[in-house]
């Protein structure tokens, strides 16, 4: 295998949500009769049963209809949007925001992560990464010719806070890391950062003079009250910080694909650079979408958070009657992290059959850590009665291939 097939093997997407259509047909052992039932894509949020934030669609007629001042905006993204972006991401975040210097619109969250790794490391660095985390982190670091140094979580040993190894970070930073890259709330986990940790995370990078890259995307969407920390808005922040927020899963807007990245004015610098032998810039027409961002109609976004978690509670009711299956109820986003006993078929069949037999598509842990192989994730942002009769019938073929003793 030459240097180049084994890059491009190591950014694999047969597994990668979204892509269950491309996996490889493979002999699989089917027990019992199919579990009839409306079928379910836990891979990512249904946005049927969650309509976008209102209006959406028809800011982005308007912005059509602008024709080519729309169309055609500077790479960093249109003016006046930035202007407006940047007053609701301070106002939310606590930062302040420049919009001419510190801020980027890209296509998608995604995008902005993509510009933001490939603008702050080179190849052979190495960068460090949450386990578990966002299934493109490590990815985008090979891809750009960097290794991984993972950062362990104990999340399921905390009750508060994600259990970041802190000093496993300070090791990796004392070893030469200078980029570490991680979200908050977690993908896949659901956990919050606490106060502490964020505080912690941010004099770490401080004293090693180390980058951070934060993924903030789900960040409106925490429950229950729990705290919410944005490290850009601490008194005392390393010099290098980029966040990355955009109007997508809570707001059920993904298919605009929007994405806003802001910090260090050189990094963003550079960001604009990337982006414009990328992408050129954020897509024209779908920038008159932020408008609707942080301008839903009074009530609506509390109503959304919810509706979602309800949602989680009720799998998690699902989830408790099963010995050996167990996840830590997210305290923001959508996705739980289940730990399922042990089977006597790899997780991958397992990820096949159950889509065989019961029609249901959920994420297998392996995106989110080679270690875990007994763990699935899933995006409950569903139709709830859908969501449970799915859960149930999973579990149900999870008992016809639990590894008896």
């Amino acid at each position: 295998m030459t240097a180049m097939e084994e890059k491009f093997r190591r950014l694999g997407v047969e597994y990668a949500p979204g892509q269950e259509g491309r996996q490889k047909a493979a002999p699989l052992v089917l027990r019992g009769e199919p579990i009839p039932g409306v079928p379910v894509d836990f891979s990512h949020g249904d946005v049927d049963a969650h309509l976008p934030a209102p209006g959406s669609f028809e800011a982005f007629s308007e912005g059509v209809a602008l024709g080519a001042q729309q169309a055609y905006t500077p790479y960093r993204g249109k003016s006046a949007v930035l202007e407006d972006v940047a007053k609701k991401l301070s106002a939310f975040t606590g930062a302040h925001i420049d919009p001419a210097k510190h801020l980027l619109l890209a296509n998608g969250t995604q995008g902005a992560l993509f510009l933001a790794v490939g603008s702050m490391m080179m190849p052979g660095d190495r960068v460090a990464i949450v386990e578990p985390d966002y299934f493109a982190n490590r990815k985008m670091v090979t891809f750009f010719g960097g290794e991984t140094v993972p950062i362990p979580m104990d999340y399921r040993g905390e009750k508060a806070g994600s259990g970041i190894g802190l000093k496993a970070l300070e090791e990796a930073f004392q070893s030469g890391v200078k980029l570490f890259l991680f979200s908050n709330p977690n993908n896949p986990v659901g956990c919050i950062y606490s106060y502490d940790e964020i505080c912690s995370i941010a004099a770490l990078a401080k004293k090693y003079n180390a980058a951070l890259i934060v993924d903030e995307l789900y960040s409106r969407q925490i429950y229950e009250g729990n705290p919410y920390t944005h490290l850009c808005a601490l008194r005392e922040i390393p010099d290098h910080v980029i966040t990355i927020l955009g109007p997508s899963k809570t707001e059920s807007l993904s298919g605009y694909r929007l994405g806003a990245a802001f910090g260090t004015a050189a990094i963003i610098d550079r960001m604009e650079k990337l982006q414009a032998i990328v992408s050129l810039r954020c897509s024209g027409y779908n920038q008159a979408v932020f408008g609707t961002w942080f301008s839903e109609p009074a009530g609506w976004l509390a109503q959304r958070v919810a509706a979602h978690q309800e949602i989680r509670d009720a799998l998690m009711e699902t989830l408790r009657g099963t010995e050996g299956v167990h996840a830590r109820p997210s305290e923001g986003g959508s996705y739980l992290f289940v730990t399922i006993p042990e089977l006597d078929v790899p997780l991958h069949d397992f990820i096949q059959i159950v889509r065989e037999l019961a029609g249901v598509i959920v994420t297998p842990g392996t995106e989110f850590g080679p270690q875990y192989q007994h763990e699935f994730r899933l995006n409950f942002s569903q139709n709830q009665d859908n969501a449970v009769a799915a859960m149930n019938r999973l579990l149900e073929v999870l008992e016809r291939y639990r590894k008896r003793k």
